[in-house]
């Protein structure tokens, strides 16, 4: 007789479904993705555009502060006039990246890094909100209040508000509170780089390389990442 042919194993025949392969389509195209761009957030690590847009706003906020500070201890001068005369522009520019950034943080909702379970974790959610709260709300009753004004406004050179009549009560929140508000978010702003510092050298974790660390692609776990 003809010697008979190897018998395939069991396992050869039969595997395992996939889990990627179970997943729906645009689910495992979103992991895929996620897994090998450096620009898509991942549970691991927060993507390049995201960090363009964290790193942006906080310089620009940076910017804003400094004027701020200027004009309250110097005065009007020509140096805090490089600062504040620009205080308005820079503000819009603020506006728009933060709605982008919050388009770009609901796209990547589901792959992000997570927060940490617990109180602490709790802590940073609600501390997140109320960061992003008032990022929105100092100036957008800014921008109200410009409105309002019935000035024109050129940001940069680019008109974009004619001159009309003044509408009091579009300039009233701005008025009552704009500058409050932004002391607020100043003091919020330093308790979050302050936690940044107690997460990288009391606490020791990895939190903050999620921001910081180098991007690679998506596969590291969450928390992971090559120390700056």
């Amino acid at each position: 007789m003809p010697p008979q042919g190897r018998r395939r194993p069991a396992l050869e025949i039969f595997h395992e479904p996939n889990t990627m392969t179970a997943m729906p389509s645009s689910s495992r195209r979103s992991a895929a993705l996620a897994a090998t761009s450096p620009w898509i957030d991942s549970p691991g690590r927060f993507g390049r555009i995201s960090r363009w847009l964290h790193w942006s706003m906080a310089l620009l906020f940076l910017w804003q502060f400094v004027g701020m500070v200027l004009k309250v201890t110097i005065g009007r001068t020509p140096l805090s006039g490089v600062f504040v005369g620009v205080h308005r522009d820079v503000g819009l520019v603020l506006f728009v990246l933060l709605l982008l950034r919050g388009l770009w943080g609901l796209y990547n909702l589901r792959r992000r890094p997570s927060h940490q379970p617990g109180l602490v974790g709790l802590l940073a959610v609600l501390g997140h909100l109320a960061l992003y709260g008032l990022m929105l709300v100092v100036p957008l009753i800014g921008l109200m209040r410009q409105y309002g004004s019935g000035r024109p406004f050129a940001p940069f050179g680019v008109p974009l508000m004619g001159p009309s009549d003044p509408i009091p009560w579009m300039m009233a929140p701005a008025n009552a509170a704009h500058g409050l508000l932004a002391w607020v978010l100043l003091a919020l702003i330093a308790g979050h780089v302050l936690m940044v510092v107690v997460h990288r050298f009391v606490w020791r974790d990895e939190i903050a390389q999620r921001m910081i660390g180098r991007v690679t692609d998506g596969s590291n776990p969450p928390g992971a990442g090559t120390r700056a």
